[in-house]
């Protein structure tokens, strides 16, 4: 049996690293992925295998494990060095004394293998079947964000969130912000939904909040490292306590993929526009109310944008800038 193993740190993973497994799980009977995994790194150990975990699935043949080390023990570095390649060896032999083979795609790849005694398959060393390296995905996140896992995009997507009462201007908000920063963006569902804000029930409510996340969860694979949200989960949760005076019996993966980086508030100082599907004036500014005791409610953080559409616009922007 081919025992064999590669190694990395995964920061982040992505579709270079992908093919690399797959390639050296069709070399070997028994394949490791090792994720070294630092004490001075900012992600999660446990973050990096659930990428791997998700992406590459739970072959049989294949065993996902993390590696913890301290940098004051083992240098953390891709350079091609002999005297780092062999401290690395003397470990590697150590946590996989049966490995016969390494794949990587890097020059240090024969020095860790010569130090270990094992064979060395390099794996597109000039990045040529997949373009791309994990410093140029993050010195560069929209024009790589195609190179990412889907599992990964989550870590690295900016979700921004346009909140108010109705006719407080979220609609246009969100597609000019969306334009204005080339990001994606998700309209809010409810409008779709439900056709007049007087009539609807409760299971229309939960209904909005299920496709509604579910929208935001497909958007995040296509929209790039930001994304602008029209509406959230709390504010149905607001709708169904104003009108039914009690919240929806809502799963916690619901906000989880609803949970922003940056929630914006249109205070509701602005012409209002009765369309005819809307509430009245009165109960709009009513809604207000609601909705942002539903935020505190459940410890939702909110900017509140007063002013005009202009005024609203600017601030909205200079808040993201800061985010990005």
């Amino acid at each position: 049996m081919t025992k064999g193993f590669v190694f990395g740190k995964f920061m982040p993973f992505h579709k270079g690293h992908q093919s690399m497994i797959d390639f050296a799980a069709a070399e070997c009977d028994l394949l490791t992925v090792l994720i070294c995994c630092s004490d001075r790194e900012s992600i999660p150990p446990h973050v990096r295998q659930e990428w791997l975990e998700k992406t590459c699935g739970k072959s049989p043949n294949m065993a996902i494990r993390i590696f913890s080390y301290r940098e004051s023990e083992l240098p953390n570095t891709s350079v091609s060095s002999r005297q780092v390649s062999m401290l690395w060896a003397a470990k590697f032999r150590e946590v996989l004394p049966d490995a016969r083979v390494l794949v990587t795609s890097e020059p240090y790849g024969d020095f860790v293998a010569e130090y270990m005694g094992i064979r060395h398959i390099p794996y597109d060393p000039e990045r040529s079947i997949t373009p791309v390296s994990a410093s140029a995905i993050l010195k560069n996140l929209a024009g790589n964000w195609h190179y990412l896992p889907d599992a990964v995009k989550p870590w690295y997507s900016r979700k921004v969130v346009v909140l108010g009462t109705e006719s407080t201007g979220k609609t246009t908000l969100t597609q000019r912000l969306a334009a204005h920063f080339g990001a994606g963006y998700v309209p809010e569902y409810g409008r779709e939904a439900i056709a007049d804000s007087n009539v609807f029930t409760e299971e229309d409510l939960c209904r909005v909040a299920v496709e509604h996340a579910q929208r935001i969860e497909a958007a995040i694979s296509d929209s790039g490292p930001l994304l602008i949200v029209d509406t959230d989960i709390h504010i149905t949760q607001s709708y169904a306590m104003f009108t039914f005076g009690r919240e929806l019996d809502l799963p916690a993966h619901l906000y989880a993929a609803n949970k922003a980086d940056l929630c914006l508030y249109l205070t509701p100082d602005v012409p209002y526009v009765q369309d005819g599907t809307r509430l009245s004036h009165t109960d709009r500014d009513r809604l207000d109310v609601f909705h942002r005791e539903t935020l505190i409610r459940h410890n939702v953080s909110f900017v509140e944008l007063p002013g005009s559409w202009e005024v609203k616009f600017e601030k909205a922007k200079e808040l993201i800038r800061q985010l990005i």
